[in-house]
């Protein structure tokens, strides 16, 4: 795989501190979520001394954890999606073409890496972006597409398409 193929987004850097009898020891933790912009993503962890090296594991981290999303017109999502993490909620609706993405943090750089371009969201609850971005992976995965949705029923997309419409 080609570096150039995944756009990478730093959502949060933590320092943490450990006290020591010499003083102060300083370590970094990275959250970052990585996407090729056409409907995959991951997100990582990682930990380390210095700042440039959280990233890096947490870059590696994040690639080996991809997972496929279904777009609509590879721009906005199926339907509403809510999902829930601990005590992060995330909601997010399909928008028109032309909205933008309308969400904050975690869930911005998460829906700009996997090549959302429409969207309305709203971050409940937590603010704790480790959370609110594994609750928005959990609810773009809860997601069906019409595909998928004519497979388990046995019938044709455009079926399913066409009574969704007339509605």
């Amino acid at each position: 795989m080609a570096e150039s193929e995944f756009k990478e987004k730093l959502v949060a850097i933590n320092r943490i501190t450990k006290v020591v009898k010499g003083g102060r020891r300083f370590g970094f933790a990275a959250l970052v979520v990585v996407g090729n912009q056409k409907g995959s993503i991951g997100i990582g962890q990682g930990k380390s001394k210095q700042v440039p090296d959280a990233i890096k594991k947490a870059t590696d981290v994040a690639k080996k954890n991809q997972i496929k999303i279904p777009l609509k017109e590879g721009r906005t999502l199926h339907h509403d999606v809510t999902g829930k993490n601990g005590s992060g909620k995330v909601f997010m609706r399909a928008a028109p073409s032309g909205t933008g993405i309308i969400a904050g943090g975690p869930i911005r750089s998460a829906c700009e890496v996997l090549g959302i371009q429409d969207v309305v969201a709203k971050s409940l609850g937590s603010a704790n972006p480790h959370n609110v971005l594994k609750a928005c992976i959990k609810g773009l995965r809860s997601q069906t597409s019409p595909k998928l949705i004519s497979t388990i029923r046995g019938k044709k997309i455009s079926e399913i398409i066409s009574k969704r419409e007339s509605k």
